[in-house]
């Protein structure tokens, strides 16, 4: 089983996760805040950011993983993985600037169900015989 691919965008999306992490560690130390959010509305929106991603993401990579592994074809798993990078991106932007509704929000959110309810449409079809080669 050669899920290279996925490991790829595993490893683009760790990356993104660490960016987000350190965000908030230094989110805590300018507002000395050790657990929690102090009531810091910036560190709140910044652990629900973190939040949201780590929510998502992994599932996401469990379906990339089984979408790759049953021999999808190359060109349609990096689709799915930059939809899942951008979806990701776009959602910690939009929400970053506002806690309203934004077009980066947006995308974020409909580019993560998107990609959600595709890599499991392509999952079940593939357990019923049908293929996207």
């Amino acid at each position: 089983m050669d899920i290279r691919i996925t490991g790829f965008y595993a490893g683009l999306l760790a990356v993104l996760y660490l960016i987000l992490a350190v965000r908030i560690v230094r989110l805590r130390w300018k507002y000395r805040v050790g657990i929690g959010t102090g009531g810091e509305d910036e560190l709140k929106v910044a652990v629900r950011v973190h939040g949201n991603f780590i929510e998502y993401v992994p599932f996401i990579l469990i379906l990339l993983g089984m979408v790759e592994a049953n021999g999808t074809s190359t060109e349609l798993v990096h689709g799915i993985g930059i939809a899942t990078l951008i979806a990701r991106i776009s959602h910690a932007i939009g929400l970053t600037k506002t806690i309203g509704p934004s077009i980066f929000r947006t995308i974020g959110v409909l580019g993560t169900f998107a990609v959600l309810l595709f890599s499991g449409g392509i999952c079940v079809g593939q357990f019923v015989g049908f293929s996207l080669l």
